[in-house]
């Protein structure tokens, strides 16, 4: 399901692709957060992810009340505390999305897939 929204002048359809974009592109801003991660499911091999495939690190369902879930699986700086960059992740990618879309963002679910070491 893709997010739709009704206007005066006609419907505006979002699809999921763009919404996973632009809220990799707003994770990847967070004080924290060394990139988004591509997890192969065959091997457990997790793959820090370029700027160019964020939106792999991503997924967004829509559901039927028009409003998104969000999961982000990320990879961390080390040393920082994952509950701090989490809370911060949140709130950055919840309020971007939404202001960006015009839609509620119901969920974000973060799953750290990795830590590395920033010098």
């Amino acid at each position: 399901m893709k997010g739709h929204m009704s206007t005066d002048i006609g419907d505006i359809v979002i699809d999921n692709e763009v919404l996973a974009q632009y809220a990799g592109a707003s994770a990847v801003e967070c004080f924290g957060v060394v990139g988004m991660a591509s997890v192969n499911m065959k091997d457990g091999i997790v793959k820090l992810l370029k700027r160019d495939n964020l939106s792999h690190g991503v997924n967004v369902t829509i559901d039927e009340d028009n409003k998104i879930t969000i999961d982000l699986h990320i990879i961390v700086s080390y040393g920082v505390s994952i509950s701090a960059v989490a809370d911060n992740l949140i709130s950055n990618v919840k309020y971007n999305v939404e202001e960006f879309s015009g839609m509620e963002v119901k969920k974000i679910n973060i799953f750290v897939e990795g830590v590395r070491v920033i010098d």
